[in-house]
C-alpha cells in the first residue's frame, strides 16, 4: 500500500499509466481540478434545464429512448432509474487494485469539466478511494460502446448507498460501508448518473494495469533470457548491439543490448555450445522487442484516452456549447488491449519455449533431464520439473488462445442503437487474463533458470560468471527463496510466490 506518499493530483494535468498503477496499489488522491470550471458546468446544465432545453440522457429516455420525454418533475428521478437498471453485471467481482484504476480514471476524466457534474460528486468519487469503500463491480456486462455502463453502474450505486461494497476487509452494503467511512450517500443531480457511467473507465482502468504489468514482464523476460542463455552454455553475440543495428527496431535493440550487457561477465567464461542457438534464444530480442515497440503506442492511446472527456452528452460552459456525441466508444482501448495480449501470449510462447530446451537433455548441453538435480540410484526415482513444463505448455497454449481479437466481435444491441460497438472492457479482461497465464509461464522459467545454473556450478561449469553483476545479484535475489530441486516436492507455493513477486514487481529491472 502507498496510502502514506503523497495524493495523486487529478484534474491539474495529464495522469499516467504509473500514476493509476499508484492509486491502485492504495495511493490517496487530491481534486486539483479547477473549481470554476466544474462550477460553470454545472450551472450550464441548470440553465439548460430551467430554460426547457432538451438535453439526452437528462430530460430523454436513455439510449434508443432517447426520443422519449421525461416529465421535467421526474427529471431529478431519472439519474437513479439509470443506476438501477444497469445492476445487471455477471462474472467475477474487480480485485480492490482493479476497482481503484476504475474509479481513478472515471474521476479524472469527470474532473476535466465538461461532464456538466457538481464538485460535491467528484469528492464524493475522491472519497471512496482515499477511505477505501470499494464498490463491488461484476466484471461482466459491457460491450465498450455507450461507455461501460453496467459496470460504472455499480460506482453510482455506492455514492448513493446501494448494492454492496468492500471496506475494511469485509463486504458491507453501501450505505453501511458509507457510514463506517464516515460518509454519507449522495443524490445524483440531473446528468450526474449518466456522467458516471457513460464512459471508458471500467476498460481504461483495466487496461492501464495491464499495460504497467506488461512493461515489466517484458523487462523480466529479458533478464530470465539472459540467463537461459548463460545456462545453456549459448552464444552472447547473437545479441552484439552493432548486429541489431542493422534492423533497428527500437524495442528489438533494446531488449539485445540488455541481454548483451546481462551477458558480460568474467572474461573468458563463454563457451558457446552451438554455432547458432535455437530460434527461442537467438530471436529471443526480436519477439521480446515486438512487445516492447508496441508498449509504447499502447501507452500513447491510453494516456490519451485516461485525459480525455469521454461520456455524452458534453458540455463547454465557457463556450455556451453543448454536444451530443459518442465519445464514450472505446476501440483505441480495445484495439490496444487486442494488440496487448497478443504480444504478451507471444512471450508466453517465447518463455515456454525456453523452458523446453532447458529441461530437454537433447538440447540443454548436458544439463540433466527435467533438471532433477538428484544423483546416483535415486536420480532414476526423481522427475525435477517435468510437471512445471507440462503445467507451463497448458498456460502458454490457453494464453495464445484468448489472443483472438475482441474488437472483431462487435454486436449491434440495445433496439439497433449501439449497432457497432468496440468490446474495449472484454478486450481488456482478456489482456489480463493473458498477462496472469504469462506470468505463471515466467514464474516457471525463473525457477527452471535457477536450478539450471545451480546445477551447472555443481558441475564445475562457470556458467554464473557469465552474468553481469547486476544480473548475478538478480539471480542471488531471485534464487534466494528457491529450493534446490535434489528431491521431488509440491512446487505449487513456489510458483505462485513467484507469480506474486513479478505482479509486485519486486525485483529492479534494467534503468
Amino acid at each position: 500500500m502507498h496510502a502514506s506518499l503523497p495524493p495523486i493530483a487529478l484534474g491539474a494535468g495529464p495522469l499516467t499509466l504509473e500514476d493509476v498503477a499508484e492509486v491502485a496499489r492504495g495511493r490517496g488522491v487530491t481534486l486539483a481540478a479547477d473549481p470554476a470550471r466544474i462550477a460553470g458546468g454545472a450551472a450550464f446544465l441548470a440553465g439548460l434545464l430551467a430554460r426547457g432545453h432538451e438535453v439526452y440522457g437528462v430530460t430523454t429516455g436513455y439510449g434508443d429512448s432517447c426520443t422519449v420525454q421525461v416529465a421535467p418533475d421526474l427529471v431529478p428521478e431519472l439519474p437513479l432509474h439509470l443506476t438501477r437498471y444497469h445492476g445487471c453485471g455477471l462474472g467475477r467481482i474487480l480485485d480492490p487494485a482493479e476497482t481503484r484504476a476504475v474509479l481513478a480514471a472515471r474521476l479524472n476524466s469527470l474532473a476535466l469539466g465538461f461532464s456538466g457534474v457538481r464538485w460535491e460528486l467528484l469528492a464524493a468519487l475522491a472519497a471512496l478511494l482515499n477511505r477505501g469503500v470499494l464498490p463491488r463491480i461484476p466484471a461482466e456486462g459491457s460491450v465498450g460502446a455507450s461507455g461501460d455502463l453496467t459496470p460504472l453502474s455499480y460506482v453510482a450505486a455506492t455514492l448513493v448507498g446501494e448494492r454492496d461494497a468492500l471496506y475494511d476487509g469485509r463486504v458491507l452494503p453501501a450505505a453501511e460501508a458509507l457510514r463506517e467511512a464516515g460518509l454519507a450517500p449522495i443524490t445524483l443531480f440531473p446528468k450526474e448518473g449518466l456522467a458516471l457511467m457513460n464512459g471508458t473507465a471500467a476498460m481504461t482502468g483495466l487496461a492501464c494495469l495491464a499495460t504497467h504489468r506488461a512493461g515489466y514482464l517484458e523487462r523480466f523476460a529479458t533478464r530470465l533470457t539472459a540467463l537461459a542463455v548463460a545456462a545453456l552454455r549459448g552464444n552472447r553475440d547473437h545479441f552484439h548491439p552493432r548486429f541489431f543495428q542493422l534492423k533497428p527496431h527500437p524495442g528489438t535493440l533494446r531488449a539485445a543490448v540488455r541481454a548483451y550487457e546481462d551477458l558480460g561477465g568474467a572474461p573468458g567464461t563463454e563457451d558457446p555450445a552451438r554455432l547458432q542457438d535455437r530460434y527461442s534464444v537467438r530471436c529471443a530480442p526480436h519477439v521480446i522487442g515486438v512487445l516492447g515497440d508496441a508498449l509504447a503506442w499502447i501507452r500513447r492511446d491510453l494516456e490519451t484516452e485516461l485525459n480525455s472527456a469521454n461520456d455524452n452528452p458534453l458540455i463547454d460552459a465557457e463556450a455556451g456549447l453543448l454536444f451530443h456525441g459518442g465519445h464514450f466508444y472505446g476501440g483505441h482501448v480495445a484495439f490496444a488491449m487486442d494488440g496487448l495480449k497478443n504480444a504478451v501470449a507471444s512471450l508466453a510462447d517465447l518463455m515456454d519455449r525456453q523452458l523446453a530446451l532447458l529441461v530437454d537433455v537433447r538440447y540443454n548441453q548436458g544439463l540433466p533431464m527435467n533438471l532433477s538435480g538428484a544423483e546416483g540410484r535415486r536420480a532414476a526415482l526423481n522427475h525435477g520439473l517435468k510437471a512445471v513444463q507440462i503445467g507451463a505448455s497448458a498456460w502458454t497454449a490457453e494464453a495464445l488462445k484468448l489472443t483472438m481479437p475482441a474488437t472483431a466481435f462487435s454486436r449491434s444491441t440495445e433496439c439497433h442503437n449501439q449497432d457497432k460497438v468496440s468490446m474495449g472492457t472484454i478486450a481488456a479482461r482478456d489482456a489480463l487474463r493473458v498477462l496472469e497465464l504469462a506470468e505463471q509461464v515466467a514464474a516457471s522459467l525463473a525457477l527452471a533458470v535457477v536450478q539450471a545454473l545451480r546445477i551447472r556450478e555443481r558441475q564445475g561449469i562457470a556458467a554464473a560468471e557469465r552474468l553481469a553483476p547486476e544480473a548475478r545479484s538478480f539471480l542471488e535475489g531471485l534464487g534466494s527463496d528457491l529450493p534446490f530441486l535434489d528431491e521431488d516436492r509440491p512446487l505449487d507455493g513456489v510458483l505462485s510466490g513467484l507469480c506474486d513477486a513479478v505482479r509486485e514487481q519486486t525485483w529492479s529491472l534494467y534503468p
